[in-house]
């Protein structure tokens, strides 16, 4: 018999905030997090802007000897899930660590950490590079840190599906609790590429929007004048429990998990299916695992990354499924204000998800002042709304043409 998945812990690092109050706070007030990149120098490059994480300093969370030993991208997992476990109250002394697991995405891995050894290869030889690169590059050191941070030994991996790693990680750690094989995991997502190669690589494909002059309008799904997504880096981590235990020990409970599904456009290795018929897919699939009619369905937070052609299928994917009742579903971005956080972007985005259902309230899709004609569902514009909502899809959609649908639902 399936068991009962829920949510009691949650944890982000990203440009609006490092604290799950002041990220959901930043939120709600319609703020921007994106602006000029101070990483490097950006003069020669076509884009100067992102959703860079402010003020990170590594050697205040870990100290400077394990700083050194960790991709920021891991270092951004490590610190989001220190946050999910404290928010969660789990105390992993009182459990079976063979129970626990850890499985957490990112599109890239360790990008920072090849480029400077690719440097140090290039200017001072092989005898120069680090001993350390292939741990803190490889896409699994993030969850292989955080199992290790906490001694746990269960069901432990990485998942990389580009802009999808995140959510199809939640999904599996979903289905690993459910089906018996866990009883609590530590899952989400992070992503650090605002590097020389990873901006370069990405304005070089014409997938960023090129707005220098007003970055903190850059990010616009749904709009008609949209020109490509903002890159974003960070993390969001969940703890996910059986119920049982959970409701036990007296944990608060943000959200159950519901349903998850995934699917494959398998037509082309960047642009998504014109017609969204891959996202409507992974859709119906989380739909169905949940047994939950789409009208059941109240909000969603759309992938919605304002790029013009993956807006458009994502709209096109919701009307398919949803018929006649997508004109009375909320839809709303997060891209809008956070920018894109490639793999970890379904990790914050879910988090932002259970805090609607546990608060009441519904994040905005800002930056959305000319409506395109062929978007025009209700994308919660400029401001938040106050309304409770039961259900909630969240969809993460990667090149390659992976698509993965979460639902999550009001505990009761």
């Amino acid at each position: 018999m399936a068991r009962r998945v829920v949510i009691t812990g949650m944890g982000v690092v990203t440009a609006l905030g490092t604290r799950l109050e002041d990220y959901w706070s930043a939120l709600l007030a319609g703020r921007s997090g994106v602006g000029p990149l101070t990483l490097f120098d950006t003069t020669d490059f076509k884009v100067h802007f992102g959703g860079q994480v402010q003020n990170w300093d590594p050697d205040a969370h870990f100290g400077a000897k394990e700083a050194r030993r960790l991709d920021r991208f891991a270092q951004f997992a490590l610190v989001a899930a220190e946050s999910a476990v404290v928010d969660s109250g789990i105390d992993f002394q009182r459990h079976e660590p063979y129970r626990i697991g850890v499985l957490i995405g990112s599109g890239i891995g360790g990008l920072n950490e090849f480029e400077e050894q690719h440097r140090n290869l290039l200017e001072k030889g092989p005898s120069r590079i680090s001993p350390f690169t292939i741990p803190k590059l490889m896409v699994n050191a993030a969850s292989g840190q955080v199992s290790i941070r906490y001694g746990l030994k269960g069901p432990t991996s990485a998942v990389a599906t580009a802009c999808a790693s995140a959510a199809n990680a939640i999904g599996d750690a979903f289905e690993l609790i459910r089906d018996g094989y866990a009883d609590v995991m530590i899952t989400g997502g992070s992503e650090a590429a605002i590097t020389p190669m990873g901006l370069g690589g990405f304005a070089s494909m014409r997938a960023l929007s090129t707005r220098n002059d007003a970055p903190e309008r850059a990010s616009r799904p749904f709009d008609r004048d949209r020109d490509g997504f903002v890159l974003a880096e960070g993390a969001g981590i969940l703890i996910l429990e059986e119920e049982s235990a959970a409701r036990a020990r007296g944990a608060r409970i943000y959200a159950e998990m519901l349903g998850y599904g995934m699917s494959a456009d398998g037509s082309h290795i960047t642009a998504p299916d014109e017609d969204g018929r891959g996202a409507a897919r992974a859709m119906r699939n989380c739909l169905d695992q949940a047994q939950c009619p789409p009208d059941a369905v109240d909000y969603i937070n759309a992938h919605g990354t304002s790029t013009p052609l993956g807006d458009l299928a994502e709209t096109r994917a919701m009307k398919a499924v949803f018929g006649p009742h997508a004109r009375k579903l909320m839809v709303s971005s997060t891209k809008s204000q956070l920018g894109h956080l490639l793999g970890a972007s379904g990790g914050v985005e879910l988090v932002a998800a259970a805090l609607a259902i546990h608060r009441g309230v519904i994040p905005p899709t800002i930056n959305l002042d000319t409506p395109d004609p062929e978007c025009d569902l209700d994308y919660v514009p400029h401001q938040p709304r106050e309304v409770r909502v039961d259900r909630v899809m969240s969809n993460s959609f990667g090149f390659g043409g992976h698509n993965a649908s979460l639902l999550i639902g009001r505990y009761a």
